[in-house]
């Protein structure tokens, strides 16, 4: 490790929305504490798929100063307050997983368990008829509410936000540099990175370089050789074809995951088109099969479709001697629950919070490894739920999943939901109890009980309760205006013209 010289000489290998987000955030930050430069290649394309976001994104353009209708202009975005899936308990069937809470919990015990309670005595309502971005959502409703009353995230173009990202980051200082890496030169002595060599003879040298390669890990991996830990035996998928399309109707304030039967579709609406793409298993699913279907299924191309080649799983150390990876080069869970740019977001601000002074602490780089570790364990829990807990058998595929052994921490939270009703948050993870519950119920769980303390409402008590809960969300819901034309009022963006 790095223990006398000082950390002044930041350096970003790639750029994309990995790299432009670590740049934004370190030169808005820490501004001229810091020597900054990214290094990228107009050469090297990037995934630019990651268009659905959640909530946090929503503070960190707050936390950079970025001026919401500003940020949705330049990147063609529109509000998203959750994701709709479909065919995924069974073909036919609907749920939507959203952003917000439903009924009003008891600090003893979540809505859902009086709502469990409530069919007993005949109420028959939908747990979906209690959350406001999920009634709103469907509606194809959204406005901005007094005291954030609505949580919501954004659709956005990935290539635009990174220009975007780009422009502030250069007008805080950071230096961008366009060339390839060629290789990665070590410190003979302390095994460190200690530059990059670009084609045409160029050499960068840093003090800390953050790894923002992609799936390649070119610094991390390639060079450090810091590990890899494959997921694949519970997240099989391992393809995906995307590309961007006209509309198929006005842009709804949800992303949409439909279940086929090797894997699902994704459709993300945008101003002016539509993102979509088709994820599958190469075992159960040809690459020419997963094209016409997905062709089959969206409207007019705009850009020739391209394909995409994962493997789920995460660096043994994303953290390691003085190279931080984040995005792809990290670690990757599909992007089912759209928390690719999260783990992103997350690695930024917690690198920020570990910045190293005079010197590399292994402490701070263990505690880091030790946080990235457990949020990505349990986003890939969540992920693993949608096709552990289903009533598909319909393909091999489905059938795979069904059997296939989860990881303890995940059946222990489905098993305690299944007998109890009950879910818990722990340790600041990223989906709270009622994005548990929502799925699990939607994709088939009926809980076996609920809490006693349901029981102590009367039944009058325990109908006015649902009325007045259910009236609220239908009142509100129904004074929004149209999501689309709330978008163009706000933050509406110019056509892009046509290349």
């Amino acid at each position: 490790m790095n223990e006398g010289r000082q950390i002044r000489r930041v350096v970003i290998a790639g750029g994309g929305t990995a790299g432009w987000m670590m740049a934004a955030a370190i030169a808005r930050t820490m501004g001229p504490t810091v020597d900054l430069t990214l290094v990228e290649s107009e050469q090297i394309g990037t995934i630019g798929v990651g268009e659905s976001t959640i909530p946090p994104l929503v503070n960190f353009n707050r936390i950079l100063g970025i001026p919401e209708p500003d940020f949705m202009r330049a990147t063609q975005a529109t509000f998203k307050l959750g994701i709709l899936f479909d065919n995924w308990k069974h073909d036919g069937h609907s749920y939507f997983h959203s952003f917000g809470l439903s009924g009003k919990d008891h600090w003893s015990a979540g809505f859902q368990h009086f709502w469990l309670h409530g069919k007993t005595k005949g109420h028959m309502q939908p747990y979906d008829d209690y959350c406001l971005e999920l009634v709103a959502g469907l509606q194809g409703k959204f406005a901005h509410l007094p005291d954030d009353r609505m949580n919501y995230a954004y659709h956005v173009d990935a290539t635009l936000y990174g220009r975007f990202l780009r422009k502030l980051a250069e007008a805080d200082g950071c230096k961008r540099v366009e060339g390839k890496i060629a290789r990665v030169e070590l410190d003979g002595e302390t095994g460190d990175i200690a530059a990059l060599h670009l084609d045409g003879e160029r050499r960068i040298e840093g003090d800390m370089f953050v790894d923002c390669t992609g799936f390649r890990g070119l610094l991390i991996d390639g060079a450090l050789h810091a590990g890899f830990e494959d997921w694949t035996h519970w997240l099989p998928n391992d393809s995906a074809i995307a590309v961007q399309s006209e509309h198929l109707g006005p842009p709804m304030p949800y992303t949409q995951a439909i279940a086929h039967d090797a894997g699902w579709q994704w459709r993300i609406p945008l101003q002016h088109r539509m993102g979509a793409g088709i994820v599958y298993s190469s075992g159960y699913l040809s690459r020419d099969e997963a094209y016409d279907r997905l062709i089959s299924t969206v409207g007019k191309p705009l850009i020739e479709p391209f394909d995409i080649k994962f493997k789920g799983g995460v660096r043994r150390k994303q953290w390691f001697r003085n190279c931080v990876a984040v995005g792809l080069a990290g670690g990757f869970v599909e992007p089912l629950e759209a928390t690719t740019v999260h783990l992103i977001q997350r690695a930024v601000l917690r690198f920020i919070r570990m910045m190293p002074s005079g010197r590399i602490s292994e402490r701070d780089a263990t505690e880091f490894n030790d946080q990235q570790r457990l949020d990505i364990e349990q986003i890939r829990d969540f992920v693993i739920l949608h096709y552990k807990v289903t009533n598909r058998r319909d393909s091999p595929f489905w059938r795979h999943v069904a059997n296939m052994p989860i990881p303890a921490s995940l059946e222990q939270k489905i098993e305690l939901f299944r007998e109890t009703g009950r879910t818990f948050r722990k340790n600041e993870e990223l989906f709270a109890e009622n994005s548990w519950v929502q799925v699990m119920m939607g994709q088939g769980i009926e809980p076996e009980s609920y809490h006693p303390i349901a029981e102590k409402l009367r039944d009058d008590e325990l109908e006015k309760l649902f009325r007045v809960l259910r009236e609220s969300v239908a009142h509100t819901a129904a004074t929004l205006p149209e999501h689309h034309a709330y978008v163009a009022r706000y933050c509406g963006a110019e056509e892009p013209q046509a290349a």
